[in-house]
């Protein structure tokens, strides 16, 4: 079951106005040290961005004078167990990029009482394709 707990809801919108922002000094206090972004390739292998090359390039487009990134996002569900939860994001960053969903996979700690330790970002899906994990059944 998804509840989304106001801390939860605060800390994405931060962890999602500061990025879209590239406030680096506030991204500094929201992401774990060892924190990885995995997206898949065009190829269809995983790339795990490392928070290092994550941050240089948010710090790059800062300084660079780019736009800030949109800020549209819907939390679609949230699951808390102990000092972890997983919350996944409806994301677009812009009007001209294709939506994305996001999982955010989060840790107590930190000056917000969470951190985010690592996330995967593949397409938003298809609505053709979207609605079971599983092939139809081959028998009744």
């Amino acid at each position: 079951m998804s509840v989304i707990t106001s801390e939860i809801e605060q800390f994405i919108s931060r962890v999602v106005h500061d990025g879209s922002n590239y406030r680096m000094d506030a991204m500094e206090a929201l992401y774990t040290d060892d924190m990885a972004i995995l997206f898949p390739s065009q190829d269809g292998s995983i790339i795990a961005a490392p928070r290092e090359e994550v941050f240089a390039e948010f710090a790059a487009r800062g300084v660079a004078g780019e736009e800030p990134l949109a800020t549209d996002y819907k939390i679609l569900h949230v699951e808390e167990q102990a000092d972890h939860a997983t919350a996944l994001l409806y994301r677009r960053m812009s009007d001209a990029a294709a939506p994305f969903l996001y999982e955010l996979r989060l840790k107590r700690g930190g000056a917000y009482g969470w951190l985010v330790a690592g996330e995967t970002v593949t397409p938003w899906p298809d609505p053709e394709t979207a609605g079971a994990f599983l092939p139809a059944r081959q028998s009744a």
